[in-house]
């Protein structure tokens, strides 16, 4: 449980970190990216469950970054305070990407 909530401290910490740096995606405080953090892991989970596992937003490569592009978008209409563009949710799915790559996670 632990290891849970430490991983979505994290994930809202790289969720106001990308904010701040890309373009397409408003600022957000640490609140709104903790719910953000949430919102975007149950809509993984989702689409993980319905469509399997080969589209799932944690795979590497083409299909999962355009899932994870697409969640990261859908997310802002679950979310009130975060504003993101679709080419700020697809900037945000690669740099959200490159960072898991260095620093994966096994809690899926």
């Amino acid at each position: 449980m632990l290891g849970l909530i430490v991983r979505f401290i994290v994930s809202a910490l790289v969720l106001m970190l990308v904010s701040f740096l890309l373009p397409g995606f408003a600022n957000m405080g640490f609140t709104v990216a903790l719910v953000a953090s949430i919102v975007i892991a149950l809509l993984g989970f989702i689409v993980e469950s319905v469509l399997g596992k080969e589209i799932s937003p944690h795979n590497r490569g083409i299909v999962g970054f355009l899932v994870s592009a697409i969640v990261i978008y859908l997310a802002q209409f679950l979310v009130s305070g975060m504003e993101v563009t679709v080419i700020g949710a697809a900037l945000a799915a690669l740099v959200i990407g490159v960072i898991d790559a260095f620093v994966p996670t096994e809690l899926r």
